[in-house]
């Protein structure tokens, strides 16, 4: 049996038919024991009291989990399991008594009416005993519901937050690009033409790689390929990056633009000039992809809001349950980023 307990279809309270009537006739022989126990005990009146037990359960069974069904449309939890409870009693109060009755007349010989307050206290018992277990296993389920949908509202809100990061970034890159290409177009400059290729190639990897969580690292590195030449357009010798790889490591997987948005994040805090280049070096160390550069800061640094860091690393702790390590040391700053083995299903290609 298929018992829905919330609104979304895939939210299936799954309790298997066969199960309600192996244990109905297992809690019809635990009832039955004393009667069982007895030396002198007609088939005919053990059938009677295993047939009360037997029938009692399984339409306790049957009562209770229609209820769970009904609480999809309630709201307050313990109204429910108060009211639910009570009458789940008083009904079942009322049905041992019909069927103390009907197998009196069924069986008169067997005097049947007489212990009718020991059937009600042992439909008492079943009736608890099924609720409260059916209850514990709709908490559960539920929890486990809530647990999966409050995953993927996390999810959600740090795909949007990393979606703005990237959209703050890439047009502040776009105006120094055009303003690029404009002075190297004024100035007759060869590579003009080779400027708007790469420019169109790292836009193109842009719109194809938006929705992706998790591409294989060498596509970034073709992106960021791109990206580079832009930035060596753009500064000339004033940025060195150099990238060393093994090629183990490019076959692993990283959040798309993730390399870009460490190498703006570098240019953003530190000088960069003909006088005092940037230098920035992408190489993997001790099993993380490490982004490093020299310290120079600005004399009149950016406004910050770290935001940018904290976007990646929330984004890593999503993906693969790691953060992201942050050192500053011997004039240095570097970024450390988990190697991501192969991809998870559940997470990658979400929208």
């Amino acid at each position: 049996m298929k018992k829905n307990i919330s609104d979304d279809p895939g939210a299936v309270f799954r309790f298997p038919q066969v199960l309600i009537w192996i244990t109905s006739v297992f809690i019809s022989i635990l009832a039955s024991i004393p009667k069982i126990l007895r030396l002198h005990i007609y088939g005919k009146e053990l059938a009677a009291d295993l047939s009360i037990a037997f029938i009692f359960a399984l339409t306790v069974w049957f009562y209770n989990l229609s209820n769970l069904e009904k609480h999809e449309k309630g709201s307050d939890e313990a109204i429910f399991f108060s009211r639910r409870l009570a009458w789940s009693i008083f009904i079942g109060l009322c049905l041992m008594a019909s069927l103390v009755m009907l197998h009196q007349q069924a069986f008169p010989q067997y005097h049947l009416q007489s212990m009718l307050l020991l059937y009600e206290f042992r439909g008492l018992i079943i009736n608890l005993t099924i609720y409260l277990f059916l209850h514990l296993l709709y908490q559960a389920h539920l929890t486990r519901i809530y647990s999966v949908e409050l995953e993927r509202a996390k999810a959600a809100n740090l795909n949007a937050r990393f979606e703005l990061l990237k959209q703050q970034v890439n047009p502040h890159f776009l105006f120094n690009s055009l303003s690029t290409l404009k002075s190297m177009v004024d100035m007759g400059d060869e590579h003009a033409g080779s400027f708007i290729v790469k420019l169109s190639d790292f836009y193109r990897h842009t719109f194809e790689n938006k929705k992706n969580d998790l591409i294989p690292l060498y596509e970034e590195l073709e992106i960021l390929e791109a990206y580079i030449f832009l930035l060596e357009a753009r500064f000339e010798n004033g940025i060195r990056i150099e990238i060393v790889f093994s090629n183990g490591i490019r076959q692993t997987f990283i959040p798309p633009f993730t390399l870009q948005l460490l190498i703006e994040n570098c240019i953003k805090h530190n000088i960069v000039s003909l006088e005092k280049p940037l230098f920035i070096n992408i190489f993997e160390n001790n099993g993380t992809i490490t982004v490093q550069n020299q310290l120079q800061p600005k004399k009149k640094p950016e406004l910050s809001t770290k935001k940018g860091l904290e976007n990646i690393n929330e984004r890593y702790q999503m993906l693969t349950g790691q953060s992201i390590t942050i050192n500053s040391n011997d004039g240095h700053f570097s970024i450390g980023l988990p190697v991501i083995n192969r991809p998870r299903t559940d997470r990658n290609n979400h929208t």
